[in-house]
């Protein structure tokens, strides 16, 4: 097809489903994968996740949240549940009284240091199943694409055409 052609909207279903399915597998294996990585560390993949997030600086749970895409209540439990074991603890936050911020512990990035060796194997691993660290980074240039549109067009959708 050549780009002068219209395309259906047969085509442009297929694709989003092609692409919702293929996201939905990739979702699942990063999982694995990481759930791998994290066990060593005494972290599951969760953890870890949340960990991260507030390794450049200490974050509110809303904005953990906003930065991972899921649910305020689904971080604040892995958030309480990681200051429990002394991987992370909450601080007075300046801007907000009642919203602490989140931050790791000496023990939390001591667990995130331990993951970085087999982190670090599984990137040089996928750069090199790639094709090499470029094709690497066009891949996640494309995922990152995705879910710019994906969050641009979610904000005005509303599932329904008007009659």
């Amino acid at each position: 097809m050549s780009r002068d052609e219209p395309v259906s909207r047969r085509q442009q279903q297929d694709a989003l489903s092609r692409a919702a399915l293929g996201v939905f597998r990739l979702n699942g294996q990063f999982l694995a994968v990481s759930e791998k990585l994290a066990e060593p560390a005494g972290l599951t993949a969760a953890w870890w996740q949340v960990l991260g997030a507030v390794l450049p600086e200490p974050l509110p749970v809303a904005g953990i949240a906003r930065v991972m895409g899921i649910t305020r209540q689904s971080v604040q439990r892995i958030a309480d549940l990681l200051v429990r074991e002394g991987l992370a603890a909450y601080e007075p936050n300046p801007a907000h009284r009642r919203a602490k911020l989140l931050t790791p512990t000496e023990a939390g990035r001591a667990a995130i240091d331990r993951i970085e060796p087999g982190h670090a194997e599984l990137a040089a691993l996928l750069a090199r199943v790639l094709g090499g660290q470029e094709a690497f980074d066009e891949t996640v240039r494309v995922l990152e694409r995705l879910s710019g549109a994906l969050e641009a067009v979610s904000a005005s959708y509303s599932g329904l055409e008007a009659p």
